[in-house]
């Protein structure tokens, strides 16, 4: 059977026709991933489940103002939770991408049975916190003024203000040490090495999609920490990894990674059989050893520094 010519232009037409319908749904799935990329990456709940009095606590709420793009203020929450001493060590605590200061309460909880105090807030758009949907710009912006109430409200000294971060929230950490490499310590749990690794991990079929040319939302915390060794953006604290081995969402060869490329001292803690959310529980002392250990090292390099522990 031959075609005709009248033929063989329809379909050359019908053809052009498919190939463009294809070409628009891709160039517009390109846009909606450049635009609305944030929310695959954040997802805020706005509920406060618990508060540190499940355990007892005291603690304090407390309100920090942040001035928007458009100069309006809004404001990010947090709990302040002292130690027993006003001198204790300060873990400035920083949660993940799906979890609020309420779904954290054991940090506190934890940390005041070493002896330290802990301050947590929540991100923007994430349960009391006011403002808009996150981006990896705002949430910066969250965990600097966090910062700044430390040490200039509270004026806590940097070197006895050591930081936490979970899963996102340690990504978070990684930055902020590297604004502010005169903090006492780091610790981060659970993480990753850059947004670009866990879309390929979780996201696989974006693979069709110039996805290095559209994202923006980086979270490059292995490039970070590879700058360790420049003396001019140097991250001079102790740093401490921790990982489940059975973690799902965030493999731990990614904590692996980030602990090889980051330069003494350090230490990897990878704990068998745990998840992305009960490192600490079985981990047990050991896990609990290794926070002091952060805290101990900065001490030691340090010995002017007043540190107050529970031994």
């Amino acid at each position: 059977m031959y075609l005709t010519e009248d033929s063989l232009s329809l379909v050359l037409r019908l053809l052009s026709i498919w190939v463009g319908a294809l070409a628009i749904a891709y160039l517009t799935a390109c846009l909606y991933l450049l635009l609305r990329q944030q929310y695959f990456i954040f997802k805020p709940p706005t509920i406060i489940r618990t508060t540190p009095s499940a355990f007892n606590l005291e603690y304090q709420d407390v309100w920090l103002p942040i001035s928007t793009v458009s100069g309006q203020i809004s404001h990010i929450h947090g709990w302040w939770v002292p130690a027993t001493t006003s001198e204790a060590p300060v873990w400035l605590f920083l949660h993940g991408n799906g979890s609020t200061i309420g779904d954290e309460v054991k940090r506190p909880f934890w940390f005041h049975q070493l002896g330290y105090s802990c301050f947590m807030i929540d991100y923007r758009g994430y349960g009391r916190s006011q403002g808009k949907f996150p981006t990896e710009s705002s949430v910066y912006a969250d965990i600097e003024a966090a910062w700044k109430y430390l040490t200039q409200q509270r004026q806590i000294p940097s070197e006895r203000i050591f930081v936490y971060g979970h899963s996102l929230g340690g990504a978070l950490a990684i930055e902020l040490a590297l604004k502010h490499p005169d903090m006492g310590g780091l610790s981060v749990e659970g993480s990753f090495t850059t947004m670009r690794s866990m879309v390929d991990h979780l996201y696989r079929q974006f693979g069709i999609f110039p996805v290095e040319l559209l994202l923006h939302q980086r979270f490059d915390s292995l490039n970070k920490v590879r700058r360790r060794s420049q003396p001019q953006a140097s991250l001079s604290m102790p740093v401490l990894f921790i990982h489940g081995t059975s973690d799902r969402l965030i493999p731990a060869h990614m904590s692996e990674s980030l602990f090889e490329a980051a330069s003494e001292p350090k230490k990897l803690l990878l704990v068998p059989e745990a998840g992305h959310h009960n490192v600490g529980e079985l981990g047990g002392e050991q896990y609990f050893q290794a926070i002091q250990w952060v805290v101990q090292q900065s001490q030691a390099r340090h010995p002017e520094r007043s540190l107050t522990t529970k031994k």
